[in-house]
């Protein structure tokens, strides 16, 4: 396959084949450099060199319902677990959260709950944070991640000033099933039709090294194109101790990097962000992540933490891109 050649004419309008997207997956290690350039000419056309910088704040934390296999927040595993574990956090701190997110260069600002959905109470909580940092921070994006949402909740969101509306696919229609069993991945899917109908941008994504076959990665890659998300966070499983993925052994360097090309090829004008995982997956090849991706999140994650924004920085600029300092 000659990589460069497809990548013109995805810049030219041209949505890449299901066998496409399985042979860019699969590209050979030997082939790696070229697939990343050809990624590359795809997001300098839609993104320059550019680099959005998100944070995110754990506003509900440890005690989530729900049964997903990664996840150490959920009450499933709190027995095997040891995460810190709070209720909604008050307005005041979710404010005061997004000030120093913005003092850090953040250009999107996402509180996340680690919820079923959201309760009257932590919709209150987050719909007022928003107001306040809106009113201080006009040019803010916030994002939200409550999980699945009831009727009227997405338009009192976007009421609010909510600009975003976070909820991962995570993986296929086809290997959902196996790492999560108390909600279906339809239930997703309608949560963020149900935000885009309220008029919310909508960020989605995956979650990748779960023990599924590439040929997931075209199938959620695949889906993502009928939402057509502003924004797609590509995760790489690190493996949460107590879990039941625990001791699941993290996907290479080299596989991260092809599944980010996978995406710039497949929605070339979306952010693709290098979101949980990166440090220890791609280790001393985070830099060539921005490549295909042009978003990254700073300061660590919901339960992990992150290199630090000095290096995270350092590491933008020494590779000849520029940090996104106005949204």
């Amino acid at each position: 396959m000659n990589y460069k050649e497809l990548a013109k004419r995805v810049i030219a309008g041209y949505s890449i084949t299901e066998e496409e997207a399985e042979a860019l997956a699969n590209t050979p290690d030997s082939m790696l450099d070229d697939l990343l350039e050809a990624a590359f000419l795809i997001r300098e056309y839609h993104h320059g060199k550019k680099v959005k910088i998100h944070v995110l704040q754990n506003a509900k934390s440890g005690v989530c319902p729900e049964d997903c296999k990664f996840c150490s927040q959920s009450l499933k595993f709190r027995d095997t677990t040891s995460i810190p574990r709070y209720p909604m956090q008050e307005i005041e701190e979710l404010v005061e959260k997004g000030v120093k997110a913005v003092e850090r260069g953040a250009v999107t600002y996402c509180m996340v709950t680690s919820t079923r959905g959201p309760n009257s109470k932590d919709l209150d909580a987050i719909c007022s944070a928003t107001e306040i940092l809106k009113e201080k921070y006009p040019n803010l994006n916030i994002c939200a991640s409550l999980g699945l949402l009831k009727e009227g909740q997405a338009k009192r969101l976007k009421e609010s000033g909510v600009d975003r509306y976070n909820h991962n696919l995570e993986t296929s229609q086809r290997y959902f099933h196996k790492i999560v069993g108390t909600h279906s991945w339809s239930s997703r899917f309608d949560t963020l039709k149900e935000a885009r109908d309220n008029g919310l941008e909508l960020c989605t994504g995956s979650l990748l090294g779960m023990g599924e076959e590439k040929i997931d990665w075209v199938s959620i890659a695949m889906d993502l194109k009928k939402l057509n998300p502003e924004s797609i966070p590509v995760n790489f499983l690190d493996p949460r101790p107590g879990t039941p993925l625990g001791d699941s052994q993290k996907i290479s360097k080299e596989e991260a990097l092809k599944a980010l090309c996978l995406f710039r090829f497949i929605h070339p004008k979306s952010d693709i962000r290098m979101a949980g995982g990166r440090e220890v997956t791609l280790l001393d090849r985070q830099a060539d992540g921005l490549k295909p991706a042009n978003s990254l999140f700073v300061d660590g994650y919901l339960t992990t933490l992150g290199q630090g924004k000095n290096k995270d920085y350092e590491m933008i600029e020494s590779a000849g891109y520029e940090v996104m300092v106005d949204s």
